[in-house]
């Protein structure tokens, strides 16, 4: 019996990644890990937009980001769209909500959006530096 939950609570999870994961194939939404991220950073002109929550945005944030957290993106997103022809990039804590927002932008006409795959765990793991002004 108990191998049965544990066996079918296995079989969910493994759903759940495959599902995670052909998303990401299936959306067209370029995924960069840190080095790439910092090298559109270093080598165009590129809007970053932190998506995080209010209280996670002023612990550190990546320097020169837009903060619009996730929540509210679809009621501001007219604030982005100056940048609709630009290079985006967009991340959260894990990438997971900036791939979300991706497909809201990229639904919405923005051209070129991309997730910072790993966000700020990443980014921090690289030992990058997060800005609290």
């Amino acid at each position: 019996g108990n191998n049965l939950i544990m066996v079918a609570a296995l079989l969910v999870i493994l759903t759940l990644i495959l599902k995670t994961e052909i998303g990401l194939k299936l959306n067209n939404i370029p995924q960069l890990n840190v080095n790439d991220a910092v090298r559109l950073m270093n080598d165009d002109d590129v809007v970053i937009l932190d998506v995080r929550e209010s209280s996670e945005y002023s612990a550190g944030h990546i320097r020169d980001s837009i903060h619009i957290p996730i929540g509210s993106l679809n009621k501001r997103i007219a604030e982005l769209d100056k940048y609709k022809n630009k290079k985006i990039l967009a991340y959260c804590r894990s990438g997971n909500r900036s791939n979300t927002a991706c497909r809201t932008l990229s639904k919405q006409g923005f051209e070129n959006v991309n997730n910072m795959a790993g966000g700020v765990i990443s980014w921090s793991g690289a030992n990058l530096p997060l800005s609290k002004k």
